[in-house]
């Protein structure tokens, strides 16, 4: 476990806690090497179904970047940080397994592409997020601009990145920003229900759905289509697709073991 970043292991689901509260969970370096390594390390464990991403405290999922550590960087540095934020966020949104954002506080710039990077959201009540990096004098630079108009429309996304405007937990819903809002001493725990609820299913089927899923956006419908019969032949001899049959037929819950 790193001082940075905690990490939970709970039977298939792994939590990950953003550990620098001091600072509202703003993005350093190591934070994000950390990340990273964590990343690459869960993508090659079959065993996990779902990865948690949340913030330690009670007032930040993450503020974004370190402006403290930017501010002495040279324009070198600054060009290789956010190489490194844009590639750290890649990775966790390039996990072959469903991802969920428990945003249990502010999320601005970088903190709000983190939580585009995840697949699911689940927002505090008193949560407020934005992408602010135009009031800055810069632009989001982690994936923002190419993920939240694929998640809210490319209208609402160019209101929002232009203004640089926060919302609220509410209109976050409402834009379809997050999938849910839940009071602000329940986030983890609705994430966490949420995680098992995946994690019941059966384990190469949900990664199967989710590649033809983010694949197949970025394809015209009939490569979209492809795509997807590809996903599928691959599920026919599996033994979960069998003992998914099986219980069906047997009138239980199914025990899938990810083969």
């Amino acid at each position: 476990m790193s001082d940075l970043l905690r990490v939970e292991r709970d039977e298939h689901l792994l939590v990950w806690t953003l550990q620098r509260p001091e600072v509202l969970n703003a993005f350093n370096r190591p934070l994000l090497r950390t990340l990273m390594s964590e990343a690459e390390r869960a993508r090659h464990d079959r065993s996990i179904r779902c990865v948690i991403v949340t913030g330690a405290g009670e007032r930040a999922f993450s503020a974004g970047a370190d402006l403290k550590e930017r501010r002495g960087m040279s324009l070198d540095d600054t060009r290789e940080y956010v190489h490194l934020i844009r590639t750290t966020f890649d990775a966790v949104a390039r996990l072959p397994f469903p991802t969920i954002a428990a945003v249990n506080g502010m999320a601005f710039g970088g903190g709000m592409e983190l939580l585009l990077a995840c697949d699911l959201r689940v927002m505090a009540e008193s949560a407020r997020v934005g992408l602010t990096e135009t009031s800055i004098g810069v632009m989001p630079g982690a994936g923002g601009t190419q993920r939240l108009p694929r998640l809210i429309g490319v209208t609402r996304a160019k209101e929002l990145i232009f203004s640089a405007r926060r919302v609220g937990a509410e209109e976050a819903l409402r834009l379809g920003l997050v999938n849910r809002v839940v009071a602000t001493e329940e986030v983890l725990a609705a994430a966490k229900q949420m995680a098992h609820e995946i994690a019941a299913q059966a384990p190469l089927a949900v990664r199967a759905s989710k590649h033809a899923i983010d694949a197949g956006l970025d394809a015209g419908i009939a490569a979209g289509l492809d795509i997807e019969a590809s996903a599928y032949a691959l599920l026919l001899p599996t033994q979960d697709r069998l003992e998914g049959l099986r219980a069906f037929a047997e009138k239980r819950p199914p025990k899938y073991r990810g083969e």
